[in-house]
């Protein structure tokens, strides 16, 4: 297809050029024209192809432009002999534009020579930064002197050396904050273990040992559950069937699940959602455990006498679902943090010894799935996460920005104070 595109060019510029010919010197010399054009730019873009095929031998792009620069220069050169032939110019007409060629093509190769230095230099910074990101190196210096593709190509180059490090500081950071998860209960268990197998305690302080060697097994398999999920729901293993789902049944069913959690520890929970609020399209299953984590890490971190809200609003583009309590808060400096998989910020931020630290990481996971978004918003007391689901159809960008306009508040809630 590129050698007939090639062809087609040159029988179409031939064709004009040599119409024109005729039409000021007659058809005879219309007609020459047209087999001379046709029979050096044919066999010029062939050579140019059969070149192209074996770029491989040709070597740097020093040599291709020059090579390029020669094709187009020796067409010229053999026109002029072949119109000197023809006797279409005279022979002292033609030596003085063969000489005239002869410098242009000199300057052509020379001014190629000059533009394919700078590309290549160029080239060569590309080459050094990313030889050095395979030896280890995670300092992003690409660098070119120009503003073309090739100084796009070293920004892009540039950004996923950038991802590349955060993605291998943030595995670093995972990998210590999971043996350190680890570790804590394997040691409690393994001391626990001894105790029971020496029989150095009694009968009830056995079934103490064993009660609190259960709850280390728990913590241990929950761990170990929430990081399977997450990693199946990063790599996109998890293939789940959306329908319509009543976002306040939905609510209501998950509150009314939590709440005896939430009175054990004087917490109160309380559902602000319109009763004429719109079906949302999910998976209720998954949208269900997004709800649980949040209640849990919201009443997890409000102490007693304190409340949970949860809200919700329907929009023209979606649902947006808001978990809102009266607890510490998070600190400015860990707010960017705390959906990252065991995040550890000040007062854990992102965990609590009583979890995982998963749950903000997997909601995350669950929501952008489902082609939405989950964010914190800003709260003048305690901690306000809010997430979007979006409507079938709606552009996935519609969850993109958080709402400048907060969710109603009724009256009496959480967030009034």
């Amino acid at each position: 297809m590129s050698i007939l595109r090639s062809l087609l060019l040159v029988l179409g510029v031939a064709t004009v050029l040599a119409a024109l010919v005729a039409i000021f010197f007659g058809l005879y010399d219309g007609v020459v024209t047209l087999v001379i054009l046709l029979t050096l730019g044919s066999g010029a873009l062939l050579l140019a192809h059969a070149l192209i095929r074996r770029r491989h031998r040709l070597g740097s792009l020093r040599r291709q432009f020059a090579f390029a620069v020669a094709i187009a220069i020796g067409q010229l050169v053999a026109a002029m002999v072949v119109g000197a032939q023809l006797m279409f110019v005279s022979g002292h007409d033609a030596a003085i534009v063969l000489a005239i060629t002869a410098l242009a093509g000199l300057v052509a190769v020379r001014a190629a020579q000059l533009f394919a230095g700078g590309v290549m230099r160029d080239i060569d910074a590309l080459h050094t930064t990313l030889a050095a990101v395979g030896e280890g190196s995670r300092a992003p210096s690409a660098a070119t002197g120009s503003a073309d593709e090739l100084a796009d190509l070293a920004a892009v180059a540039n950004a996923a050396i950038e991802k590349l490090a955060r993605t291998e500081r943030a595995r670093r950071d995972l990998v210590a904050a999971i043996s350190h998860d680890l570790r804590t209960p394997i040691t409690a268990l393994k001391l626990l273990a001894e105790a029971v197998d020496d029989d150095i305690v009694d009968a009830a302080t056995r079934r103490e040992y064993l009660g609190r060697m259960s709850t280390h097994i728990g913590a241990l398999s929950d761990l170990i559950d929430d990081l399977f999920e997450l990693s199946r729901l990063e790599a996109g293993e998890i293939r789940w069937t959306l329908q319509q789902v009543q976002v306040e049944d939905l609510v209501t069913e998950t509150v009314e699940a939590m709440r005896p959690h939430a009175e054990a520890g004087g917490v109160q929970v309380h559902v602000r959602v319109p009763p004429t609020l719109g079906p949302a399209r999910a998976h209720p299953e998954k949208v269900q455990r997004v709800l649980f984590n949040l209640l849990q890490n919201a009443i997890r971190h409000t102490p007693p006498d304190g409340s949970v809200t949860v809200r919700a609003e329907e929009a023209a583009t979606g649902v947006y679902i808001e978990v809102a309590d009266t607890g510490s808060g998070i600190a400015e400096v860990d707010r960017d943090h705390v959906f990252e998989p065991l995040y550890r910020g000040g007062a854990d931020a992102g965990r609590t010894p009583a979890g995982a630290g998963l749950g903000l990481a997997i909601a995350r996971t669950i929501v952008e799935a489902h082609g939405g978004r989950i964010w914190l918003e800003e709260s003048a007391k305690g901690t306000r996460i809010r997430f979007f689901l979006p409507h079938e159809g709606a552009p996935v960008g519609a969850a993109g920005q958080p709402r400048a306009d907060p969710l109603t508040v009724a009256p009496g809630s959480v967030a009034e104070s």
